[in-house]
């Protein structure tokens, strides 16, 4: 009979050693949901993006920040960034294999022109170009939009989100349009904004994969009496298409 009583002494105490642990649990797991929220970062606002502020890219739905915070690089690995040939394709605009062509230049000069005139899409690269396909920066392409194989003639009409993918051996790079942006050629600072690291935000250090698409304006230019043109006959002002790097897979 002793140890019988002494068995039962001994289980209770068992349970009343498990229902305390069990209590301190949940007591610990209270107070460390209590402190959860101050251990979080800040948390973004689910805001679609928005293309009404044409001198700052929206920000697309994986990255509420695309290329603000040069030490905190984020999204897809991106490329080393030297200038290639590239193949773009926009499913969106039924536009398959453009041929885009690097070339050390700026957006729109004497030799990209005649790229563009050769039905290719032209990429500048160098102090006053981009960086190349899937490269930190901001990876520039100008097409035509009425003359020679007329490759962008809809790219004014590109949505938010459609994707925009560019090809290099065996490696594709997929962005995603974020913004519209309008860049005039008579405006040095409309121009600096267009060929910043971070599109529309000149002297701002990227942290992102960017691209911009850029072709001419003549149709609008002219509908609101502006006939002005540059020596390549480029009217005033460009319609640019910004989008970010959203992944990188083998190329089909």
């Amino acid at each position: 009979m002793a140890g019988i009583r002494g068995t039962r002494v001994g289980a209770v105490g068992v349970v009343a050693v498990l229902l305390l642990g069990a209590g301190c649990a949940d007591e610990l797991s209270t107070r460390r949901a209590d402190r959860e929220p101050e251990t979080r970062g800040p948390t973004s606002p689910a805001t679609p993006p928005d293309a009404s502020t044409p001198d700052r890219p929206a920000p697309s739905p994986r990255d509420r920040d695309p290329g603000n915070r040069p030490d905190h690089r984020i999204g897809p690995q991106p490329s080393d960034g030297r200038p290639a040939p590239a193949v773009v394709s926009i499913p969106a605009l039924d536009l398959q294999g453009l041929e885009v062509v690097p070339y050390r230049g700026w957006t729109d000069d004497a030799r990209g022109t005649r790229i563009q005139n050769g039905g290719d899409a032209a990429s500048p690269y160098g102090p006053r170009g981009g960086v190349g396909p899937g490269g930190i920066g901001n990876y520039q392409v100008t097409g035509h939009r009425l003359s020679s194989t007329m490759p962008f003639r809809h790219l004014p009409g590109l949505q938010v989100g459609a994707e925009v993918r560019v090809d290099v051996g065996e490696t594709r790079y997929v962005y995603s349009i974020v913004n519209t942006r309008q860049t005039s050629f008579r405006s040095p600072l409309s121009l600096r904004e267009q060929r910043a690291a971070v599109p529309g935000r000149p002297g701002v250090a990227p942290s992102r994969a960017m691209i911009t698409l850029s072709t001419c304006a003549t149709i609008e230019d002219h509908a609101a009496g502006n006939y002005w043109a540059d020596r390549f006959d480029n009217p005033e002002h460009r319609i640019d298409k910004v989008g970010v790097l959203e992944r990188v897979q083998q190329a089909p």
